[in-house]
């Protein structure tokens, strides 16, 4: 079987090929970009397998005019970089002892070898320079029917590096169809308390990209029920509210936002918030999204004793942003369908309506001979108050005379 992609016809790659394919050396490209390119999803990255070594590839990607960084060479790994764009070059490898993350491995030719360190039979897929596809352990089949299985024994695999438990549903969620498989999932469940030994980074990367992946309401749902949802966010989660905000797909592209993903799935309150982003590492715009969105949803769900809260104030209390974030979080909680007309017109409204700004600053009160202070500070307040309650409606001359006029 052959595939062609435009990736795998660009000069910059060829030329790789080009420079590292001498003698008896060969290359492949292995993993994510033959797989993803085989099931018609989006090529990101393109790493690429080698017999040469890594001493090799450099001093021929060298004399090429490539730059090469050597990234992991310790593991065999170099980048470089062609046309602008980095591709991972890695020398076949084979292991001589087994310590998880810190096996012992040696170089080798033997690309059956190489391709029994991999995770998954899907993964673990070759194509050389024409699109040639070398499926050493047949992963083609279960690529193409879209069953994520682990190479060999899925217990030994997960003990290598637990890791591969979040990366199992991650990919199925990913890029699989029906059921996961039995095996892999028995043993993600028998092995789970491994996940506890995991550095925060590489669990919130996984996290990241799993909780915004096509079948995410339907794996995190199974990830809860085996008890392994728990120990990676360390609390309840809501996972009626995260496959509702799901269902949202066709009116919220936001679903596809981890920090809102994440807070739909267990933002109860801000301190829900502050454990989901140091547990998984997430940055500081993260966090500070998370928290706008869930303050949001609150004032929504009516925090408040009076009549509810109007989008225009919504907009002016949270921005744009945290103003829709919040509104698609209420609605994933309200239990209301994703379809419901009302909500999908205010949903449109506040994508449309005009972000209210209010006209007065310090300064223009200092220009009317008030003098900077508390004072000054509290007549700001009481004239914003009152321009909200006119529903944004007074301009600024109309505030800067209710001074002299209060009544």
């Amino acid at each position: 079987m052959r595939i062609t992609a435009d990736w795998l016809d660009a000069p910059s790659i060829q030329k790789i090929f080009d420079a590292v394919e001498c003698g008896d050396d060969t290359a492949r490209v292995v993993g994510g970009a033959v797989r993803n390119s085989l099931l018609g999803a989006a090529v990101k990255d393109v790493d690429i397998a080698t017999t040469a070594t890594p001493d090799v590839v450099q001093e021929r990607c060298t004399a090429a005019g490539l730059k090469v960084i050597p990234t992991g060479i310790d593991h065999g790994t170099v980048t470089v970089m062609s046309g602008g764009q980095g591709y991972e070059l890695t020398t076949l490898r084979q292991d001589v002892e087994t310590f998880g993350r810190q096996a012992t491995v040696s170089f080798g030719r033997d690309w059956t070898e190489d391709a029994r360190r991999r995770d998954f039979t899907l993964n673990a897929l070759y194509c050389d320079r024409n699109g040639e596809i070398f499926d050493p352990l047949g992963g083609l089949e279960d690529c193409l029917s879209r069953r994520v299985h682990f190479i060999g024994d899925p217990h030994q695999r997960i003990r290598e590096d637990y890791l591969r438990i979040l990366r199992f549903f991650r990919i199925h969620a990913t890029y699989g169809a029906g059921d996961p498989d039995p095996a892999g999932l028995l043993a993600c469940v028998q092995e789970r308390d491994g996940l506890r030994n995991l550095s925060a980074e590489r669990v919130g990367m996984e996290m990241v990209r799993l909780v915004t992946a096509p079948l995410a309401a339907k794996v995190v749902a199974l990830m809860e029920s085996h008890g392994i949802l728990e120990i990676v966010t360390g609390g309840v989660a809501r996972v009626v509210d995260f496959t509702a905000f799901h269902a949202l797909a066709d009116v919220a592209p936001e679903i596809a936002d981890a920090p809102l993903a994440l807070v739909a799935l267990a933002g109860f309150v801000d301190e829900d918030v502050d454990r989901l982003a140091d547990r998984l590492r997430l940055s500081n715009a993260d966090r500070k999204r998370m928290r706008s969105a869930l303050s949001a949803a609150q004032a929504l769900r009516g925090k408040q004793t009076t009549e509810p809260i109007q989008l225009p104030d919504l907009l002016f209390r949270f921005g744009r942003r945290g103003a829709v974030d919040g509104f698609l979080l209420d609605w994933a909680g309200s239990g209301e369908a994703a379809s419901e007309p009302e909500r999908v017109r205010s949903l449109s409204d506040l994508r449309k309506l005009e972000v209210p700004e209010f006209p007065v600053l310090g300064r223009d009160l200092i220009a009317l001979g008030i003098q900077p202070g508390p004072e000054l500070g509290e007549l700001l307040a009481r004239l914003q108050a009152r321009w909200q309650a006119s529903e944004f409606s007074l301009s600024k001359p109309e505030l800067l005379a209710a001074i002299d006029h209060p009544h």
